[in-house]
């Protein structure tokens, strides 16, 4: 664990909470590493705020600030937002808005150093603190912690709570860096340093983290990536504003963003975004399970939607935890197949193709086709005439990817099907990452705040614990008239639909907008039905939660992404285009809903 650096005193800063009666206004300014630069100016110029979020982190994310890490020992956090902050940090102390970040990824400690540096650069007397302890790697050999670690983990990482973010604040922080937090944990700390709240009020703990979730993403809940976009004026979505949670101490909250800011907050952009990478009703946490199928939404004005009715229950003894590791080296090559005979040409180029690669000196480990079939008949542009015929191969050893794959490649350039070229040369081969979840007691971490003068404050566990299990299925509501009038029209004509990766397994939620439409739904998209549709996930396990206070199915399908994002097993390794696909499909839909 890393010592505090020496910290030089700095000014008191307003107490907080500043109120504790009246509701906390969070806003968030980062959905990703990589997200709009000027959203944390933007988000701390464009209205009131008491802290102001940003969520840096993903499977992805930690894989590369490893592989940064091993490069430099002093990186591992989000580069970007030092530079963020440097326009920012007087604004945010004039203000009184307090920032806290996940930016701290692999070495919190590391961030809120430079953000401690940059400070005193700048003049601005603010108070820097950072939590610690999610870093399994940084436990001694032989503790339960680091056990957990499997060989070749370049980050392995707990998934703390929001306790350690509440203590930093409380103690008087005006910044808070963190590592591997929960994304909700960024909320669901400035609520319990803001109102009080006990480990064992589960409700209201539950209410925080559901917000947490809709805000994490940042612009996703203001009408970014909206199935129903189409449906906004021209350029209310071309500048979408960040969301802010308005918190009240029963844990009830309000989604809405700064007056004048582009984007839209309803109730469908709520729940698109709620619906986003969860599986079941139950939704664990390090702080408390929350209960997604008690969630109601009301929308209580222009851009403003009402969260109430979450329940909350006792998190699981154990938390999750993130592996991510070198898996081996990848490479690809495309070949465009134009014109007529498609199907012949890719059998010709593929019997070649495996032929030279088997008979190399190290053929790689594995090989995969894949043929998208983008071509149209009698097409007017020659890329339109055209089909995508991928080869991907992956292998611990580069060669056999680098060298095997680009010889055999570049040798058929006279001697395959007419018309033959490829998208571009296939390279050496580049690493791969592969992401894996495993599950510790959560005794084993030392979930521990750092505070701006040094101390250090043990964080204790959550309260109570309860074995997270399915719920049974809720009751359907009456199925439509079955002789109704019909047309064969795209689902995505009545159901929006929200889709992302959890590891190697993908989830859509599909929810529509009125409760006739929720009874044809309910009744019609069944697995099979799901499985049909989508005919790539016929031989995988597919799983369909019912929430219907959200008039919504979410589909958890297993193993669809195979190792994760970083393995890129195929073309859209996020599955962020799954739930689009699901919309396009064809099948009878009642008139009455068209």
């Amino acid at each position: 664990m890393s010592p505090a650096s020496p910290a030089t005193p700095t000014p008191a800063s307003p107490a907080f909470p500043p109120d504790p009666t009246r509701p906390l206004r969070i806003g968030n300014a980062s959905g990703f590493y990589g997200d709009r630069f000027d959203a944390l100016r933007e988000m701390l110029t464009g209205g009131p705020l008491d802290v102001l979020t940003g969520d840096y982190l993903a499977e992805l994310t930690m894989l590369i600030l490893g592989r940064d890490r091993l490069r430099d020992p002093s990186a591992g956090y989000a580069r970007t937002f030092p530079r963020q902050l440097e326009e920012c940090l007087g604004l945010a102390h004039e203000r009184g808005v307090r920032i806290v970040t996940n930016a701290g990824g692999l070495n919190p400690a590391g961030l809120a150093g430079a953000v401690r540096e940059l400070a005193g650069r700048l003049g601005i007397p603010v108070r820097v603190a950072h939590v610690e302890g999610d870093d399994l790697t940084a436990y001694p050999p032989g503790s339960p912690a680091r056990d957990a670690v499997a060989p070749g983990s370049l980050a392995a990482h707990a998934y703390l709570g929001g306790a350690g973010i509440a203590a930093c604040l409380r103690e008087g922080a005006d910044v808070v860096v963190t590592g591997r937090v929960t994304d909700a944990a960024l909320v669901t700390g400035p609520a319990v340093a803001h109102f009080g709240w006990g480990p064992g009020e589960y409700d209201r703990l539950a209410g925080a983290v559901v917000a947490g979730h809709v805000l994490e993403c940042g612009t996703q809940a203001t009408g970014g990536n909206y199935a129903f976009f189409t449906e906004h004026p021209a350029g209310r979505l071309s500048h979408p504003g960040f969301p802010v949670a308005e918190l009240y101490e029963d844990g009830t909250s309000v989604i809405t963003k700064h007056d004048g800011t582009g984007g839209t907050v309803d109730v469908g952009t709520v729940t698109a975004q709620l619906l986003y990478e969860t599986s079941g009703a139950r939704y664990a946490g390090p702080d408390v399970t929350a209960r997604l199928d008690t969630v109601r939404l009301t929308r209580e004005g222009p851009d403003r939607v009402r969260i109430d009715g979450v329940r909350g229950e006792a998190p699981p003894a154990d938390l999750k935890a993130g592996l991510n590791r070198l898996g081996g080296y990848r490479n690809e090559v495309v070949f465009v197949l134009t014109g007529l005979d498609v199907e012949a040409k890719a059998a010709l180029v593929r019997e070649q193709m495996e032929s030279a690669l088997a008979s190399a000196a190290s053929p790689p480990a594995e090989v995969r086709w894949d043929l998208a079939r983008t071509d149209r008949p009698d097409a007017g542009t020659e890329e339109t005439a055209s089909a995508l015929l991928r080869l991907v191969v992956r292998d611990p050893d580069q060669d056999a990817v680098g060298r095997a794959l680009g010889g055999a490649a570049v040798e058929l350039a006279l001697a395959s099907y007419p018309g033959f070229h490829v998208s571009a040369p296939p390279g050496k081969g580049a690493p791969y990452g592969v992401f894996e979840a495993a599950y510790l007691d959560r005794g084993a971490v030392e979930h521990t705040a750092v505070l701006h003068d040094g101390r250090r404050l043990t964080v204790p566990p959550a309260a109570g614990a309860r074995v997270l299990e399915p719920l049974p299925a809720p009751p359907l509501p009456a199925p439509p008239p079955a002789a109704v009038p019909v047309r064969r029209a795209p689902l995505g004509l009545v159901a929006g639909a929200r889709s992302g990766d959890k590891g190697g397994d993908a989830n859509v939620g599909v929810w529509v907008r009125t409760d006739e439409a929720w009874r044809w739904l309910a009744h019609t998209l069944t697995v099979d039905r799901f499985r049909e549709l989508l005919p790539e996930t016929a031989s995988l396990a597919v799983v369909r939660h019912v929430l219907p206070n959200l008039r919504a199915l979410n589909f958890v399908v297993e193993g669809i992404l195979g190792e994760g994002v970083a393995a890129r097993h195929r073309f859209d390794p996020q599955a962020k285009g799954l739930g689009e696909w699901l919309r396009s499909r064809h099948l009878d839909i009642p008139e009455e809903l068209l």
